[in-house]
């Protein structure tokens, strides 16, 4: 008989968990997201990426403010075997935890216990890290302190985005949940405890993290800017609003951090940092849309040797 399966999921990243399951023939049960919320400038109500692929296979779908208050009795009621989260985005108490006979297995984007937290992928770049992966555990009350069960590594490329990133670990990490449910079916599946003297703990993202000091250096600026991508993405900000830096790159070139050392056709967008210099290649300004940069300063004219910062567009 099929397990009955409760998934916890909520933005993209956890769709493809949701579909392994559906097309490895276990029954799910039931589906816990997040809220629908507001989004845009125009403060639209929108469902998450979960709840969407749920109601797209007719499953029921439940959206608790706070699971541990209003979703312990639906999800008692489910009689799920095991839970599934996947970027669910809420600390679930001990008493959610005891529901499932088999546990919770979490799908979580590092190679733990590197990379605790809400933020793997963003942080794993901005760290510099040149490996990361997907590990399957046991959750326990903690942040990601749970046994771990599967892992299984992936490199992270030198133009590699929290983006495109997040996109093949998401994959990566739905195929590992579908081997690690059989396994544990099976009773053969590993369990490891986390070395928490090789821990860390990475906090929730804002926006202010994607502000670029130049005065960080050109690793710093490159290693950001990758990271923030979609969001909150890296950005300097003007007086008409921030000037968004999608792509960056290093260039020849030194002086005061942030000044503009050339802005042409030719040359393109040139900044200064505390060790170099980067070009910005890809950017948008407040208001308006992304662009190539050079193409941007056709219409927008900007002097060599003033601050970046002061620029008036």
């Amino acid at each position: 008989m099929s397990l009955r399966v409760v998934f916890m999921g909520t933005p993209e990243f956890s769709v493809p968990s949701l579909e392994a399951l559906l097309a490895s023939g276990y029954e799910v049960v039931g589906v816990f997201t997040q809220p629908d919320k507001p989004k845009g400038r125009g403060g639209r109500v929108q469902q998450s990426p979960v709840k969407e692929t749920a109601l797209r296979h007719g499953l029921p779908v439940y959206q608790p403010v706070k699971i541990r208050l209003d979703g312990l009795e639906p999800l008692r009621a489910l009689r799920p075997d095991v839970c599934v989260t996947a970027a669910f985005g809420q600390i679930l108490s001990q008493d959610i935890l005891d529901v499932p006979p088999m546990g919770t297995v979490n799908v979580h984007a590092s190679l733990l216990p590197r990379h605790r937290g809400a933020s793997p992928i963003q942080w794993a770049i901005l760290q510099g890290d040149e490996t990361t992966g997907v590990t399957t555990m046991l959750s326990d009350k903690g942040i990601d302190t749970g046994d771990m069960l599967l892992r299984c590594e992936c490199p992270i490329l030198p133009d590699d985005t929290a983006d495109t990133l997040s996109r093949r670990l998401s994959d990566m990490g739905a195929e590992l949940l579908v081997e690690t449910l059989r396994r544990l079916e099976a009773g053969d599946c590993p369990r490891q405890k986390q070395d928490d003297t090789q821990s860390t703990y990475d906090p929730m993202l804002n926006k202010d993290m994607g502000r670029i000091d130049f005065s960080r250096g050109t690793r710093d600026c490159l290693l950001r800017v990758r990271a923030m991508s979609p969001w909150p993405c890296a950005w300097v900000a003007l007086k008409e609003g921030a000037l968004k830096l999608w792509r960056v790159a290093p260039a020849e070139g030194c002086g005061a951090p942030g000044t503009v050392l050339r802005a042409n056709r030719r040359d393109g967008l040139v900044v200064a940092t505390a060790d170099g210099a980067v070009e910005i290649l890809e950017l948008q300004a407040p208001g308006g849309k992304r662009m190539d940069a050079r193409a941007f300063l056709l219409g927008h004219p900007i002097d060599a040797g003033v601050s970046l910062d002061e620029v008036k567009l």
